[in-house]
């Protein structure tokens, strides 16, 4: 890091937990079994926190992740890229009653990462091994303008992979109804309550379900696209369970 202040950098925090056979990845079990299950999330966690420091070396990014359960460092940290910092996000800090699941993890995360220092703070899936590298670095530089907003990264599924802000706003947080097709539109909605600015960067996919893991075999066993970040980990873990052909036996037999 540079010898700028802290208001001048963006903390990004990854939003893990340890990839623990039987807790990581559970959707996606089957068609993984669960310790295959924990193993592709290892390798996410991986290509997500790689993929965070080389956007670091572009932009004035300062790398996290955000965990849970309190405790559980030694278990997560293996799987983070060198220089990772960790940050207690297990929703356990005092927050206004209306913020529930896990949107107290996320402000937990905010308003730990903002009692640092920080100019601006964004929060980042750990499902997302391919994301392209250019759009950490944009959210980064819209959240270091001058002015306050959000900045959203939408997901596929309605949900988003990316949240940033310029001040822990917990009313982003509130009611919202975690892991449905419309948390998106929630907090688009409670972005303008607030009177915030709000700017969306390019929407990408989450891999939480047998859909979505098709998807990223397909993108790590084919040519990649140039955007796209490569996910070396993730692509390894792919070609070692036989995934490729896994998953298209298992449509065939489904004809």
């Amino acid at each position: 890091m540079t010898e700028r202040p802290w208001h001048q950098f963006c903390a990004i925090a990854v939003m893990a937990k340890a990839p623990q056979p039987g807790r990581a990845k559970t959707r996606l079990a089957p068609p993984l079994t669960a310790d295959e299950a924990a193993v592709i999330c290892a390798a996410f966690l991986r290509d997500v926190t790689d993929n965070l420091a080389r956007a670091a070396q572009e932009a004035p990014i300062v790398c996290y992740a955000a965990y849970a359960p309190a405790g559980s460092e030694a278990l997560l940290a293996p799987h983070l890229a060198p220089g990772t910092q960790l940050v207690l996000a297990d929703g356990s800090m005092p927050a206004p009653r209306r913020v529930q699941g896990f949107g107290r993890s996320l402000l937990h995360a905010a308003t730990s990462l903002f009692a640092i220092g920080y100019g601006a703070v964004a929060l980042l899936n750990s499902d997302s091994p391919t994301l392209p590298t250019a759009l950490l670095c944009q959210a980064a530089t819209a959240l270091l303008a001058p002015g306050d907003r959000v900045v959203l990264g939408p997901a596929d599924d309605g949900g988003y992979y990316l949240i940033g802000m310029k001040a822990p706003h917990a009313h982003l947080f509130e009611d919202v109804s975690w892991s449905t097709e419309s948390v998106a539109d929630q907090t688009r909605a409670r972005a303008r309550a607030l009177g915030l600015e709000f700017f969306e960067i390019d929407p990408w996919y989450d891999v939480d379900d047998s859909v979505a893991l098709r998807r990223l075999v397909r993108e790590v066993t084919t040519p990649a696209r140039a955007a796209n970040y490569a996910a070396p980990f993730s692509a390894k873990v792919v070609a070692e369970l036989r995934l490729a052909e896994r998953l298209a036996d298992s449509v065939a037999s489904c004809g």
